[in-house]
């Protein structure tokens, strides 16, 4: 059986690719069933990719916006039309930035309220199980994960910002991850337990769809036991465990290039 193709894109100042790419061939492995493969930015054919990635750094070193230029490169043309066909999209803190860029989700990132770049893991509460990244975890599933940035502070109008969370309340919710208390309370007390000041807590989004995710926490540090938490290795594991699904529903082998 061979496994199904994950896409890492590299845009130029991205800095965890690498990273990625080791989290889901090395630390969830056989697992998850995936292989990582790079992308780089200029491609703008994603024939044989069943999922991508947009991982963190600073995509042409921030200039502008973070995520600005990034969100014009050819791949993101590919990526948008993969994934209004359905196409899981994992968009990991500057990938998020990207994503918001590119009008993938809606609202805008901004600097954290501290105006400080923070760097520490925090926990976060796991709100939704229905996109492709989260259906390892449990609803309501405190993860710590590790978050860094300067820009995570994520903002919507009102109005938007209401229908994101009236969204919540049915299934499949567009808050995917909250920031929380230790023990999982509703804490959206800024600094304490919402460190960068984002609207409604919010640290992971999906689009209506549920198959693009904006994350601003890094899975793929906390995907093995010596980075200090395995919390992140689920994003990987559901991924694989969704697109093996897809195909078996679609009466396909499972493996390279056939997830829609």
């Amino acid at each position: 059986m061979s496994a199904a193709v994950v896409g890492v894109v590299t845009f130029p100042g991205t800095n965890c690719d690498r990273d990625v790419v080791h989290a889901i061939n090395r630390a969830a492995g056989d697992r998850a069933g995936l292989r990582a493969v790079p992308v780089w930015y200029e491609e703008a054919d994603l024939s044989g990719i069943d999922a991508v990635v947009l991982p963190g750094g600073f995509s042409y070193g921030d200039y502008l916006r973070s995520g600005a230029i990034a969100a014009l490169a050819p791949v993101m043309q590919a990526v948008a039309g993969r994934a209004r066909q359905g196409m899981p999209v994992l968009g990991i803190c500057n990938g998020f930035q990207i994503l918001l860029e590119a009008g993938l989700l809606p609202g805008a990132m901004r600097r954290n309220r501290t105006l400080s770049f923070i760097c520490r893991a925090v926990p976060v509460r796991v709100e939704s199980v229905e996109t492709p990244f989260t259906r390892a975890y449990r609803k309501g599933q405190v993860l710590r994960l590790p978050i860094a940035h300067y820009e995570g502070n994520y903002f919507a109008w009102p109005e938007e910002l209401g229908a994101i969370e009236a969204a919540d309340e049915a299934a499949p919710g567009r808050v995917v991850l909250r920031y929380c208390g230790p023990d999982g309370q509703d804490a959206r007390i800024f600094p304490e337990y919402n460190p960068n000041g984002a609207a409604g807590a919010i640290a992971a989004l999906a689009n209506p769809a549920g198959n693009v995710v904006g994350v601003m926490p890094h899975p793929e540090r906390a995907s093995e036991e010596w980075l200090g938490s395995t919390d992140g290795l689920g994003v990987w594991l559901s991924l694989g465990q969704w697109l093996a699904e897809r195909r078996a529903a679609a009466g396909l082998p499972a493996g390279r290039g056939g997830a829609p």
